[in-house]
Parts: C-alpha cells; sequence; structure tokens
C-alpha cells in the first residue's frame, strides 16, 4: 500500500521519542514557545510579588510600557523574517518624531499634515534601506548600521538637540499627543498607544499570513534564491519589507511622542537592541523564513513582566538587565535546538 506525503509527517512524527515530539510541535507552534515563557513568568512572578503584580494597574503599566518598543519589534520583525536585520528602526522612529514636531510646532504646519509627512518620511527611509540591500547586494546589517548613524545625525541636525517641550506641543499641536490618551477601564488604565500596538501587530499578522505578499516574505527568508526561481519578485518584496518597516515607526513616533509628552532627540537610543530582543525571544528566527509576528508580542510582553517582576520583588536594575541577557541566550538556544528537525 503506497503513502501520500501527507501521511509522512504524522508517521515520522509517532516514531519520535517524547523530547522529539516535543520538539516536533515547536518546531510547527514556533509562537507556543514565548507563550509558555509568558504564562510561565506571570505565574512565577505573580507567587513572589503577590497581589501587586496582578493588580489592574500593574498589569496595564506593563502593557503600556512596551508599547513603544512592541510596534518597534513588529517593524524589525517584518525585517528579519526575510534573513536581514535592521539596526536603524529607532533611529528612524526618533527622526520622525522630531520632523513631525518640528513641523506642527516650529513651522505651523497643519498637525494632521505634519503627520501625514511624517508618515511618507518614515516609509522613505525604509525604503532607503531597502534599495541599498537589494540594488547593491549590500548586507542589511552593514546597511542598516550606516543609515542608524545617518538617521541619527539627521535628528540631531534637524532638531538642534533640542527637545520639543510637552507645554509647546499643547499649545500648537495637541494631536501629536493623541495615543498618549488614557482608556479606564475598572482599576485598568490603557494608552491608546497599547491599542494601536494590538492593531498594528493584528494588521500585519494578516498581511504576512493572508497574503501571497505575505507568503513571498516567508519564502525569501527560507531560501532567496530559491524564492527567485519560483518567479518572486525578491527585489521588489525586499524593498517593500523595508519601506512597510519605516511607516511603522513612523507610527511608533507618532504613539511615542504620547508616551513621552514631548519630542526628545535622543530618547529610544536603545530601543534597536530592545526591538530585537522582543523579537528573538518571540521565536522568530534570526535566520529567517519562520517565526509568527505575533511571537514578537509575547517577546516585548516577557520583557515587560520580567522587568516588572524583578522590581515588584527589590531586585536591582542592574540584575534586571542580567536576566533579560540570560533570557535571550535561552532563546536562541532553544531556536537553534527547534531547527535541528528541520536539518
Amino acid at each position: 500500500m503506497s503513502h501520500t506525503p501527507q501521511d509522512a509527517p504524522a508517521f515520522d512524527a509517532r516514531r519520535l521519542s517524547p523530547l522529539g515530539r516535543v520538539q516536533h510541535i515547536l518546531h510547527r507552534n514556533p509562537t507556543l514557545v514565548p507563550v509558555i515563557v509568558l504564562l510561565a513568568s506571570v505565574g512565577a512572578f505573580g507567587l513572589l510579588a503577590g497581589e501587586k503584580f496582578f493588580s489592574p494597574f500593574n498589569l496595564s503599566l506593563i502593557i503600556q510600557q512596551v508599547s513603544i518598543i512592541g510596534i518597534l519589534a513588529a517593524a524589525q520583525s517584518l525585517v528579519i523574517l526575510t534573513a536581514g536585520i535592521d539596526l536603524s528602526v529607532a533611529a528612524i522612529m526618533v527622526l520622525i518624531s522630531v520632523i513631525t514636531g518640528s513641523l506642527a510646532v516650529k513651522l505651523n504646519v497643519p498637525p494632521s499634515l505634519a503627520i501625514l509627512c511624517g508618515l511618507f518620511a518614515g516609509a522613505l527611509a525604509g525604503a532607503m534601506n531597502g534599495v541599498l540591500v537589494t540594488r547593491f547586494r549590500l548586507p542589511p546589517f552593514i546597511v542598516t548600521l550606516g543609515t542608524w548613524n545617518i538617521f541619527f545625525a539627521l535628528n540631531l541636525w534637524l532638531s538642534g538637540a533640542q527637545s520639543i517641550r510637552s507645554q509647546d506641543i499643547d499649545e500648537a499641536a495637541p494631536l501629536l499627543k493623541f495615543f498618549g490618551n488614557n482608556i479606564a477601564v475598572g482599576g485598568a488604565r490603557l494608552t491608546y498607544g497599547s491599542v494601536l500596538m494590538v492593531v498594528i501587530f493584528a494588521a500585519l499578522w494578516y498581511l504576512l499570513n493572508r497574503t501571497a505578499w505575505g507568503r513571498h516574505v516567508y519564502a525569501i527568508g527560507d531560501d532567496r534564491d530559491a524564492a527567485e526561481l519560483a518567479g518572486i519578485r525578491t527585489a521588489r518584496t525586499l524593498i517593500s519589507v523595508y519601506a512597510l518597516a519605516g511607516l511603522v515607526c513612523a507610527v511608533g513616533a507618532w504613539a511615542a511622542i504620547g508616551r513621552v509628552g514631548s519630542v526628545s532627540p535622543q530618547s529610544f537610543y536603545e530601543g534597536n537592541l530592545q526591538s530585537i530582543t522582543a523579537v528573538v525571544i518571540g521565536g522568530i528566527s534570526l535566520f529567517g523564513g519562520r517565526g509568527s509576528i505575533m511571537g514578537a508580542l509575547f517577546g516585548a510582553l516577557i520583557v515587560g513582566v520580567f522587568q516588572s517582576g524583578l522590581r515588584l520583588i527589590g531586585v536591582d536594575v542592574l540584575w534586571q538587565v542580567f536576566a533579560i541577557g540570560w533570557l535571550i541566550i535561552l532563546a536562541v538556544a532553544i531556536d537553534q535546538w527547534i531547527r535541528k528537525l528541520a536539518a
């Protein structure tokens, strides 16, 4: 009796050891790892910190605190899924916040038009990364490391290294602080920026999982040469990925103004590394082609839970960073172990 190709994976899975079955399940569902880690960390810190951790205010505060890094992680995920990396996401976000704030507050441009200009500039900055990576065949790491410096220098030049104060924004363009407004739900207080983060992840999940464009993104990350042979226009798709990542960063810039309450040219300086941290902990493979963008959302929440839980039990900030470092190493080790199944 012959077996169809669909029968083979199930047959092989039954022959695996218990540990091998776990590996097989995690390989097919990479988002399970961050979900399990998130639930375990919530339970552990709930036991250690008690009711303070589970208070609606604290749980909503965690979501508020990770909202901007979460948006950056969404942008970063798009690029990492193509087996690239973008070291300029935070620099783009801060640059766009400076551009938008300067237009609206200093040049008296209507706030809605200033925001639209910022969104366009963000997409343009991302597309610039994409063109350099595709047309000149330069490594994404080197390209985005270079543009990080370029965008940061432009940011300081345009702002004169001066912040735009909260009072000035309130007087000239309160719309810029829209995503800083709160929604009271019982004892919890969620900002519009927190809701925006979830909406962005939901929209990107749909694009990646329900459209031909999303399938092309995964195919390029898995094997770019094979994707080209299959007829996928890899250069065009990659440019669109970087442009969309830049657009997401620009939306994050608007949310960041609301979160901080002002425009600071030197804010979110560690945003690049924090976004990569969320992506890695979220189970998205740095080798590309595997993982769900929702994993980056869970990764950002895991970092927020660890920081909040460790703070509540009195752990010094230094050791909080120490713990996050080991969490990153553990996440990469798990990813390598899971990848062995496909090798």
